[in-house]
């Protein structure tokens, strides 16, 4: 990607397990599992940065300076299918609120529609973790960032994590917002006509929850 903000994971763990996500006899126990497993590392690789707070402790053997993440973090999955990346970020920060977001895209436009929002009146977090498995048209992820920005949460405080994005559709969020911070573990090059990503996941939501129509 052109943005150095554009983060995307190059990892033999990594590609192994959304190789076996792609394929479309992967169960949904496998399919979570698989989910979580690459969330779990877009965490910890977007954490490396975060600012820390020095305390003095007491080991069984002497004392020793410790530390811990100094800015509370907030963590926002896109409904439904950000639901899947948010266990993986609780085992990280696991005093984090959650904050749900729905959105979902039109069919015929391919225009994000905003149907729920679970935001305090005012943030009471220093930095947000935006949840998207899938940035296709990079219409949604762009919606929710304007609706965690509109809420009081700059953009520099926001960071993206995404499991698969089109080329196309991360380019439109970059553009959209060029100071935002993405990780993604994977990018692939096309969208088809209908706005999935190809070759893709297929619907990350109806995979993860086991409601594919047959």
């Amino acid at each position: 990607m052109s943005n150095k903000k554009c983060h995307v994971l190059s990892h033999p763990l990594v590609n192994a397990r959304l190789s076996q996500l792609r394929q479309s006899n992967t169960s949904s126990k496998d399919f979570r599992e698989g989910i979580y497993d690459i969330s779990l590392i877009l965490g910890i690789e977007a954490s490396r940065d975060l600012e820390e707070d020095t305390f003095q402790g007491q080991t069984p053997v002497g004392p020793f300076t410790g530390t811990t993440v100094k800015p509370k973090i907030g963590l926002t999955p896109i409904l439904r299918a950000g639901l899947g990346m948010t266990d993986a970020l609780l085992s990280l920060f696991p005093t984090a609120p959650i904050y749900h977001l729905g959105l979902y895209r039109e069919k015929v436009s391919l225009q994000p529609v905003e149907y729920y929002s679970k935001l305090p009146p005012v943030p009471p977090i220093d930095m947000c973790f935006l949840l998207d498995p899938l940035v296709a048209t990079g219409g949604t992820a762009c919606a929710a960032l304007t609706m965690i920005n509109d809420w009081g949460v700059p953009v520099s405080k926001i960071k993206l994590l995404v499991i698969l994005g089109s080329k196309e559709g991360l380019e439109h969020v970059q553009a959209e917002f060029p100071d935002l911070e993405i990780w993604v573990a994977a990018v692939d090059p096309n969208l088809t006509p209908d706005g999935l990503i190809s070759p893709g996941l297929g619907d990350t939501g109806d995979r993860l929850f086991n409601t594919i129509r047959v």
